[in-house]
C-alpha cells in the first residue's frame, strides 16, 4: 500500500477533461469522467507518447502518435497502433502489445489525490 498524494482540485477539472500532473517525480495522466477519476502513466508503452496530448473519449485514451489505446479505467490496451502496412506491422513487431500503468485515485472535499 501506497502514500496517497494530492495531485489537483476537483474544480480543475470538467467531464471528459484530463491534464498532466506529476506526482514524486511521476507524470501521470489524470482525467474525469462523469463524477468519478482516473490516473495512469502519462507514457504510451509502445514509444512514450505524450498521452495528455492524446484524444479523452469516454474512458478511452488515444495515443498522439500512433493511435495506441487503452482504458483508462484498468490499464488495457484495446488497440496497439492504428494503421496497416508495412510501418505498422514493424511497430507492432517491435514493441508487443503492453497496458498502461494505473493509479488508485481518491477524492476528499474538493482535493484529489493519487496512491504512488
Amino acid at each position: 500500500m501506497g502514500k496517497f498524494i494530492e495531485a489537483g482540485k476537483t474544480g480543475e477539472f470538467k467531464d471528459g477533461s484530463k491534464k498532466k500532473v506529476t506526482v514524486a517525480g511521476q507524470d501521470m495522466l489524470l482525467a474525469r469522467v462523469g463524477n468519478d477519476y482516473f490516473a495512469v502513466s502519462n507514457r504510451c508503452p509502445h514509444l512514450g507518447g505524450d498521452l495528455s496530448k492524446g484524444t479523452l473519449e469516454g474512458t478511452i485514451i488515444t495515443c498522439p502518435r500512433h493511435g495506441s489505446q487503452f482504458d483508462i479505467r484498468d490499464g488495457k490496451n484495446i488497440r496497439w497502433m492504428k494503421g496497416t502496412g508495412l510501418f505498422s506491422a514493424v511497430g507492432k513487431a517491435l514493441k508487443s502489445p503492453r497496458p498502461i500503468v494505473t493509479y488508485k485515485v481518491k477524492v476528499e472535499s474538493d482535493n484529489i489525490y493519487i496512491e504512488v
